[in-house]
């Protein structure tokens, strides 16, 4: 029986990976100065730049049109 290893060469660092990085580290940086003990979900959307209108679920991702 033969099995098959999966080597990994020189690569380049995840993009995606470095973009949520990157985002988790301002929301820290957001939460360590907050006045509040934790932040609220607009302030999140505010710090992650986030502008999609959370008062209807049924648009943007399609998450609320299941049947």
């Amino acid at each position: 029986m033969k099995h098959v290893v999966a080597r990994r060469g020189p690569s380049s660092p995840d993009p995606v990976a470095l973009v949520e990085i990157d985002l988790y580290g301002e929301l820290m940086i957001a939460a360590s100065s907050a006045d509040e003990e934790r932040l609220s979900p607009d302030r999140i959307d505010e710090v992650l730049q986030v502008a999609e209108d959370r008062s209807n679920p049924a648009e943007g991702d399609g998450e609320g049109a299941r049947s």
